[in-house]
């Protein structure tokens, strides 16, 4: 079956979307509507929007949100395709993109995070190719800007914002201008949004907009099998990838291993993300996932040990099939 997903083919993608559609079946069999809490103005006017084409319902709004799933799967790999982060064009992260994000199906259902991360993949799609763009004051304003709009979806992806200042001290040679214009990025569409929002007197929303709190002091483990399960699952997964990862890195070139460097930053950066997100917002380790899909999904581009990499992709999928049986 590992062949299957490491065949770089159009009927790849066709394997992918019945994978999802069968481990994305729990959520999908108990569907959830969007929660929005009074403080997330944008993302409140963005569900009162698709709760007009979408008749406010469940099955809806989880089908909808599987989709954007796996197109961020596909997306996710095509920018490591493309930025020459692994050694062949194969869909293994897109692969664990869609493994990770359905171990809970809080992962699964419709939520600011999910649109955090479309936001933030525009970005580090950007913010990975600057050091080769005839264009980078362009480029690194982009980054900004989509950068700034995820933190007004979710204030702790405000964050994100030193993923830019990483960006530019690692991939690009100091230039004050291009610091200033990234800044310039950040800036508009907060500018701009506090402006609609002062004519239409209601910029009360924007000053209520800064919210975040520190939940892990209060967790409390209701279902212990689940959670030690898939935290050792997805820690035994991550210590393999980035094993495989250090491994090849005297063999990349300087601006790859640079390139993994900040996702190794990105990954950081979701994890505070996750702990200081509010307790009531389910689904927060969803900003986790992409960076860590890139990173266990290493094993499966060795060609010499291919028991290994065989081990890592069965593994994964017991891993899903435990999360579901023992999620209550």
């Amino acid at each position: 079956m590992l062949h299957l997903i490491r065949n770089n083919s159009p009927y790849t993608v066709l394997i992918l979307i019945i994978f999802t559609l069968i481990v994305k079946l729990q959520a999908l069999s108990a569907p959830a509507v969007p929660v929005v809490l009074p403080d997330h103005f944008l993302y409140g006017y963005i569900v009162q929007a698709l709760d007009v084409v979408l008749s406010g319902g469940a099955s809806a709004y989880t089908m909808l949100a599987v989709l954007m799933q796996f197109g961020q799967a596909l997306y996710l790999n095509n920018i490591a395709t493309r930025r020459r982060m692994v050694t062949k064009p194969m869909y293994n992260i897109a692969f664990f993109y869609i493994v990770l994000t359905s171990l809970s199906p809080a992962l699964t259902y419709f939520s600011e995070l999910l649109l955090v991360n479309w936001l933030v993949l525009i970005a580090l799609d950007v913010m990975l190719g600057i050091h080769q763009t005839p264009h980078p004051r362009k480029n690194v304003y982009n980054a900004g800007f989509f950068l700034s709009l995820a933190a007004l979806l979710h204030f702790p992806a405000i964050g994100y914002a030193l993923l830019l200042i990483f960006a530019l001290m690692m991939l690009r040679s100091f230039n004050p201008g291009e610091w200033i214009v990234g800044l310039m990025g950040y800036i508009t569409p907060i500018y701009f949004i506090g402006g609609i929002l002062f004519l239409f007197d209601r910029f009360a929303q924007l000053m209520s907009w800064p919210k975040w709190s520190f939940w892990l002091t209060a967790y409390k483990v209701d279902n212990p099998v689940y959670t030690i399960g898939a935290f050792s699952g997805v820690v035994l997964l991550l210590l393999a990838g980035a094993f495989v990862l250090q491994g090849n890195m005297g063999k990349s070139s300087v601006f790859t291993r640079r390139n993994w460097s900040l996702i190794s930053i990105y990954m950081f950066l979701s994890i505070v993300l996750a702990l200081t997100t509010e307790k009531a917002i389910s689904g927060a380790w969803l900003a986790l996932m992409p960076s860590l899909a890139m990173i266990v999904s290493q094993p499966l581009y060795i060609e010499k040990n291919k028991r290994f990499s065989n081990f890592i992709f069965y593994f994964s999928l017991v891993l899903v099939i435990f999360c579901q049986v023992t999620f209550k």
